[in-house]
């Protein structure tokens, strides 16, 4: 090809990269920064707090999560209890399970690789991946326990079953079965709904469409019987489980708001979160506008456009829903990266090696304050955000972090020219960051973002009030399941639902945030006897406190409407909000 005629081989790389070199290039981004800290909120503590009672209790069919059910999909679940069995002797269960995340990253860039190849061919497949990792909200889940990823992977693999099927028939129909099944597997209904207008649109490009068709229908009634194998044994077993499990699916598509405002969420989160895929993706359809009827670009374009209709009738917008966009796109975007003009393409190229360059130099300015204290102001700005932290040197994160740092540099000043040098660049340099991030700075994010002291604050508190008072049990109030799973997985602390039948007979009640009313929780004869929070849990809707009710007090029961209307669901980060029986 003539676009790649000025390639050539330098110092053990190649523009495109070879595979040895995207395999290297890739594994660190996947695997630095997966390990090495607490379970943090959101999805990454409830997926944790779901394993942990998985491996400990073995409930394989229905998932629990700090000892109430949890109807959810199993799939993520299961594979997380299998790394946790595998490297228990190795790893903490929080980072075992994150392995999983690291298994879904890695298959979901490999068969956008494949996806890609069928599609335009091996020249310009390896700038899919990069596109993809480059994008920054695939960044923010892929180093996470987050279920979500298991129904990327499924919607890759489904995307490069669809794309060879004309091709490879026999391989194609056995993939795209498991691809369907994976995805409902992994997060039930939404992922499974959002490829039936790729299938469709399939069939609408095929040259053998009754052949397509019926090979098509044959990899869903096989993923149907597939799932079966799960869904069965649950309603046989749990027949009310199995039936939370189909209410929950059916309940998030009727979140209540409008299917504009949905969109309009969707939209606007799309430049950051997909960038530079959303970009490249238009620049595509502007140069190729005049050719745009072929498979080759209609495909993912109806393809994207579709599931972000289906997203946004169908789900709340979310930054983990929105994952199953991020495939067609970088598909869409692939072309984009070859026909930048010249002009364009070095613009882009120096944006990325002048940003993440001064990203680098303000990682290891931050790294320096927090270990040495200088700078002095950006050192107690540090201590501000989170009181009480103290720095160390570490040897070996140093190293690490400054051969990464002379590797960047090494990297910007040798790389050949070549189409896919700014894509390179911009997914190298933001691994660059993001490893500087993860080895330089964990220990002050940890230090702020674990419930660690918290629980284990409260677990001390507990065997005092067991001798002094007889207690049932704890109800909680307003406190989200990434932080009931936090409590369960760290100190064993279960409590239960303030609104439920046990949680109206218990003598303790754990409370996130102020009372609506506080004079009213102590007029009823409840006095608070602990409080705990972060460092850097500094609102007072953040705090937790542990109330004990007196001989005389009004049971949980009476202690309705308590709730701050500050108090709120700790879900931004995505994922899905079920309601937990």
């Amino acid at each position: 090809m003539h676009i790649f005629a000025d390639n050539s081989r330098f110092k053990g790389i190649t523009l495109p990269p070879s595979g040895l070199a995207l395999a290297v290039l890739l594994l660190l981004y996947i695997f630095i920064g997966l390990i090495g800290h607490d379970p943090w909120k959101h999805d990454d503590a409830i997926t944790i707090g779901i394993v942990y009672d998985m491996a400990s209790h073995g409930h394989w069919l229905l998932p629990h999560l700090a000892g109430q059910s949890y109807p959810d999909a199993p799939l993520y679940y299961w594979l997380g209890t299998g790394f946790v069995k595998a490297f228990s002797w190795l790893l903490p269960l929080h980072d075992a399970v994150r392995l999983t995340s690291g298994l879904c990253t890695l298959l979901a860039l490999s068969l956008i690789l494949q996806a890609a190849r069928e599609l335009y061919g091996k020249p310009f497949a390896a700038a899919a991946p990069l596109i993809l990792a480059g994008s920054l909200g695939f960044l923010f889940h892929a180093h996470e326990a987050q279920p979500m990823l298991a129904a990327l992977t499924a919607h890759t693999a489904a995307y490069w079953s669809l794309l060879l099927l004309p091709r490879r028939p026999g391989l194609a129909t056995p993939v795209f079965a498991f691809s369907l099944t994976a995805a409902f597997l992994a997060n039930g209904l939404l992922p499974t709904l959002t490829l039936l207008p790729a299938i469709v649109l399939t069939l609408c490009f095929s040259a053998n469409r009754r052949r397509d068709a019926g090979l098509l229908l044959l990899g869903m009634v096989t993923s149907a019987i597939l799932c079966t194998g799960w869904l069965w044994p649950l309603y046989r077993t749990a027949p009310d489980a199995a039936a939370a499990f189909l209410a929950n699916e059916l309940a998030q598509f009727t979140f209540g708001r409008p299917i504009s405002i949905n969109l309009m969420d969707y939209l606007n989160m799309l430049p950051w979160y997909a960038w530079p895929a959303l970009p490249l993706a238009g620049w595509t359809l502007w140069t190729k506008r005049r050719t745009l009827t072929g498979r080759m670009l209609l495909l993912p374009l109806l393809a994207f456009l579709t599931t972000l209709l289906m997203l946004s009738v169908l789900a709340q917008a979310r930054s983990a829903s929105a994952l199953l966009l991020l495939p067609p796109l970088v598909l869409l975007a692939v072309p984009g990266v070859f026909s930048l003009r010249r002009g364009a393409a070095n613009a882009f190229d120096w944006f990325s090696m002048v940003t993440f360059s001064l990203f680098a130099a303000v990682a290891w300015i931050a790294w320096s304050a927090l270990v040495f204290g200088w700078p002095e102001r950006l050192a107690r700005q540090a201590v501000r955000l989170e009181p009480g932290f103290v720095g160390h040197f570490d040897g070996m994160a140093f190293t690490f972090a400054l051969i990464l740092t002379v590797a960047w540099f090494w990297l910007i000043v040798t790389s050949p020219r070549s189409p896919v040098r700014g894509i390179m660049h911009w997914m190298s340099g933001l691994t660059l960051f993001w490893i500087l991030v993860a080895v330089l700075w964990m220990p002050w994010i940890d230090y702020g973002k674990s419930y660690r002291p918290v629980s284990a604050s409260l677990a001390r508190v507990l065997p005092t009030v067991r001798s002094a008072h007889q207690f049932h049990c704890i109800a909680n109030a307003n406190l989200p399941p990434a932080l009931l799973a936090s409590l369960d997985y760290f100190d064993g602390i279960q409590t239960q639902a303030l609104e439920s039948k046990n949680g109206r007979r218990c003598d303790l009640l754990l409370l996130r945030g102020q009372p609506r009313d506080p004079d009213f929780i102590t007029a009823a004869g409840w006095r608070m006897i602990w409080e705990g929070h972060r460092p850097s849990d500094r609102r007072d809707h953040e705090k937790l406190r542990l109330y004990q009710r007196g001989r005389r007090a009004k049971p949980t029961a009476a202690l309705s409407d308590i709730a701050s209307p500050e108090t709120a669901d700790d879900h931004s980060g995505g994922g899905r909000i079920l309601s937990i029986p």
